[in-house]
């Protein structure tokens, strides 16, 4: 053995209590296939419910959204709607099963980064809340008001704020520096888009920096003033998305695996990836760069405390964020994704083979395929969790995770994983946490392959699990 690094990921009791009873694990492949995606709707409630909490907290008005683009399950679509918030959609799909779920449009938002005409037109339609990125999808918007006769109510999506005396890049939105001219030359009365009824302003920042988002609601803020001299009343300020959450358990786990990444690179161990992938580092011109290429999964400033730090952001004289939206009475928007599925999902498959490779390498070949726990992340650095059917003496082996697709590349961990035995035909492997982005975000059916099978769980009375497929909503 090598020594792998650990990577321990945080786990809840329902992830323990599925994996315990194997029979029942058994007759879901029997019934649905591999992989399977598991959804516990309880710990859905649960974020819902902290996120409100910290946002009550500040005594500022608030509406919470779940982006929908995080996974396709329509049980947590229905999940919001019974725990009274929105669902920000981010294509017709997406839309129109909310609406057949039952969710009222004002619950709902839409900020697709390409809206049709199909697309507006029935969000107009259906008088769903629409967040305007270019002029393009103003002058389209504003055709199809005037065909149906009516007045559509729009956000304004706006980028380019600065941060520290630079520009924050985004190629989403109207540029912060042109917003205010455009409303004023273009929306009200008369004006070419006479049609659109301003509402609100909102953004979408990369990266995970609570001073950006602070600095760029003081500056939409700030717009929202000026702008009211002209008769735009700004009802709320949107966010976005990307408030950080935390996976593992363990920090030094965490710095550890990327110190022995870069000496695996550098050649001055083992490899403990793929064909030594670097995950963002690489050797050029005999020195090692770039960086780690992958979500931050170990962080200690996450989810309500993240958005906590944003709110108590100051300007200038003190005054923080919350007190500054509740002095002006702007309601606060936000739509996470990745932090309401914590500690939601689990993807279970089931192994078909296992072999060597070429470099003597331990493959184990699974029913599933890359796609299936892919995101923007160059890999998912949680340690997985195999259930054995039949235990054996410990005689620990390192493996690596390959499937479906008819490509070199095809692995599902590009990291090297350490089990505690070599794993049989038929028994489960368990990714951790995967309901955010992992699951659905990439999946693909090259080869005609089935898309993945999601199923909901939910207690009854009785405090036992009713799992119910994603069909029956």
């Amino acid at each position: 053995m090598h020594n792998l690094p650990k990577l321990t990921p945080i786990t809840s009791k329902w992830m323990h209590e599925i994996l315990a009873k194997k029979g029942r694990l058994e007759n879901l492949f029997n019934e649905f296939g591999s992989p399977l995606n598991l959804h516990f709707l309880p710990e859905f409630d649960r974020n819902i419910s902290a996120f409100k909490k910290t946002l009550d907290n500040f005594g500022i008005k608030n509406q919470l959204f779940y982006a929908r683009k995080a996974n396709k399950s329509k049980s947590l679509v229905d999940r919001a709607h019974k725990n009274g918030i929105g669902v920000d959609t981010a294509s017709f799909r997406e839309l129109q099963q909310c609406l057949g779920l039952g969710l009222p449009p004002k619950n709902l938002v839409l900020t697709a980064a390409i809206k049709n005409e199909k697309l507006l037109r029935f969000a107009a339609k259906n008088n769903v809340l629409i967040i305007l990125d270019n002029e393009d999808e103003c002058k389209l918007l504003q055709q199809i008001a005037e065909k149906l006769k009516i007045s559509v109510n729009v956000g304004f999506r706006i980028s380019g704020f600065i941060y520290k005396n630079e520009k924050l890049y985004s190629r989403f939105g109207f540029d912060i520096s042109e917003i205010e001219t455009f409303l004023n030359q273009h929306l009200g009365k008369e004006k070419t888009f006479k049609n659109l009824h301003f509402t609100g302003f909102h953004f979408h920042l990369d990266g995970y920096s609570t001073e950006q988002r602070g600095e760029a609601l003081l500056q939409t803020l700030a717009i929202s003033e000026r702008i009211q001299e002209n008769g735009f009343t700004t009802e709320f300020i949107d966010i976005g998305g990307g408030i950080l959450m935390n996976y593992l358990q363990s920090e030094s786990e965490w710095n550890n695996f990327q110190e022995e990444l870069k000496k695996a690179v550098k050649n001055e161990r083992e490899e403990i990836t793929f064909n030594n992938n670097g995950l963002g580092f690489e050797i050029v011109e005999k020195k090692l760069q770039g960086k780690l290429a992958t979500y931050p999964y170990f962080n200690t400033l996450n989810k309500e405390n993240f958005l906590e730090k944003i709110l108590q952001h100051t300007n200038e004289n003190d005054s923080t964020v919350a007190e500054i939206l509740k002095e002006k009475n702007i309601e606060l928007r936000l739509e996470p994704g990745r932090s309401l599925l914590d500690q939601v999902g689990l993807t279970l498959a089931k192994v078909a083979f296992r072999k060597k490779d070429s470099k003597g390498r331990n493959l184990i070949g699974l029913e599933m395929n890359m796609s299936q726990l892919q995101s923007s992340s160059a890999d998912f650095l949680l340690d997985p969790i195999v259930v054995n059917f039949e235990e054996k003496p410990e005689d620990k082996t390192e493996v690596y995770f390959v499937s479906g697709y008819c490509l070199e590349r095809d692995v599902v961990l590009k990291r090297k994983i350490e089990v505690n035995q070599l794993p049989e035909i038929g028994d489960v492997v368990a990714f951790i946490n995967t309901a955010g982005y992992m699951m659905h975000f990439f999946e693909t059916q090259a080869h005609l392959f089935e898309l993945s099978t999601n199923l909901a769980i939910d207690r009854n009375s009785e405090n036992n699990f009713k799992i119910k497929a994603d069909e029956e909503f």
